[in-house]
């Protein structure tokens, strides 16, 4: 699996301290409010889990799960929201948890979405943020770092439901998705 990478952008100890940086100013931010941290499923979970862990606050979790991906490497466009939210969001300040913040299709619908139930504010906390394809009108109010605009897999971000296992982020070779 690990020589399928071409090379990693951020090693699992970079990731650690994403984690612990964001989850310090997430805490320094969110103080004295209602908070429900959102995971959007299914690529963020390693990160929503070390990010949780380290806020140092009383917070609520649910997950919501779209898809606009298939089995492909670009978004096709068209949401699909597999796994809705349980928690009524009044009076919540809701910050969705995202892995990748690429074209925001997604990530825009899914705020656009919640908006419409009632939250205090909406923010996002995005991993990787890949400015050079966005489409959508939306930014993460709290990033952990910028990657180039090359297919990357690791700490959840899969190729076909493959390579979330992967301690690190990497460039996958294309070899392996041009076939």
């Amino acid at each position: 699996m690990h020589q399928d990478v071409e090379k990693i952008l951020v090693t699992e100890e970079e990731l650690n301290k994403i984690a612990h940086r964001l989850a310090a100013q997430i805490t320094k931010d969110y103080e004295g409010k209602k908070l429900l941290l959102v995971g959007v499923l299914k690529g963020s979970i390693y990160f929503f889990t070390d990010l949780t862990r380290y806020i140092d606050l009383p917070c609520n979790i649910d997950f919501i799960q779209a898809s606009s991906y298939g089995s492909g490497t670009v978004s096709s466009g068209n949401i699909n929201i597999i796994k809705d939210i349980a928690d009524d969001l009044t009076g919540f300040d809701v910050l969705l948890v995202e892995d990748i913040l690429d074209t925001g299709n997604t990530l825009k619908y899914i705020h656009d979405m919640l908006s419409k139930r009632n939250p205090e504010s909406i923010g996002v906390v995005t991993l990787l943020d890949k400015p050079a394809r966005r489409v959508a009108d939306i930014k993460a109010d709290y990033v952990g770092t910028d990657v180039p605009d090359a297919f990357v897999v690791g700490y959840g971000l899969d190729y076909d439901q493959y390579y979330r296992n992967l301690p690190y982020i990497g460039v996958l070779k294309k070899s392996i998705y041009e076939k």
